[in-house]
């Protein structure tokens, strides 16, 4: 399925926070003393500690709301991601999946290793100001130590591979995913995507991160998308202004 506008996707988005459960608290522990709630939330990082100044004071920072005018892009992706162990772990701001070694981006004669992927509920970024209920990231680096985000809707439908996923429900707990773990299973079919430069959406909101955003939704049962709200409450950062910057899609 496509992206499309439409205030049905809106609707669901909201019912599926209807049975979620609250924004988490803050975190005043071993994370940097960050999080979601009122005290430490976004519009309060950049105060937290002079490392998360970006947060508050860069001219480049994500996520963004997605609408027109956007010029053609000019490369097409190659991903190259294979089955492997993984373990998935609930580290106190997302529910997180790390994967082994050797699965592969490569993007404008650039290649990136994918380091994990993780979840926001509802998503980070917007298409015309609207949410999905589920955005997930998928991390990689070069080997200068520059990171690519590659960012996937999920939209309720038929079944896949996120209803498999065991999400734990305790932060600090993980889960082993075993030796087969395959990251392309929550991938889209077709990887239209829009490009923009970026940055980390938490602190310290690093800028200089590319971001691809797949066009094309990967759907899943609305009780898994309810059950990862459940346990992550509503941990997304605010849309931030383009301020001048150029957005790139497919066709």
């Amino acid at each position: 399925m496509r992206i499309s506008f439409h205030a049905a996707l809106t609707a669901v988005t909201l019912a599926v926070f209807a049975m979620a459960g609250p924004v988490p608290a803050d975190d005043e522990g071993g994370h940097g003393a960050w999080g979601y709630g009122a005290e430490y939330g976004p519009s309060r990082w950049g105060e937290i500690s002079p490392e998360f100044e970006t947060c508050a004071t860069g001219r480049r920072q994500s996520p963004i709301d997605i609408g027109d005018g956007m010029s053609p892009a000019p490369f097409e992706l190659a991903l190259d991601y294979k089955p492997g162990s993984a373990t998935v772990v609930n580290n106190g701001h997302t529910v997180q999946v790390n994967v082994a070694a050797g699965n592969m981006l490569s993007v404008a004669g650039k290649r990136y290793e994918l380091l994990q992927f993780h979840f926001h509920t509802p998503s980070e970024n917007t298409f015309h100001g609207m949410h999905f209920p589920v955005e997930a990231h998928f991390v990689h680096r070069d080997d200068a130590g520059h990171l690519a985000v590659v960012a996937v809707m999920f939209s309720p439908g038929d079944g896949g591979s996120l209803d498999e996923l065991p999400i734990p429900a305790a932060a600090g707990e993980d889960i082993s995913l075993g030796e087969s773990f395959d990251p392309a299973g929550s991938l889209p079919a077709n990887l239209g995507y829009v490009v923009f430069e970026g940055s980390l959406t938490t602190p310290p909101c690093s800028e200089g991160v590319r971001w691809i955003v797949l066009k094309q939704t990967v759907t899943a049962k609305i009780e898994t998308l309810a059950r990862l709200g459940e346990v992550l409450g509503r941990n997304n950062r605010p849309v931030n202004p383009l301020n001048g910057r150029e957005l790139r899609a497919t066709q």
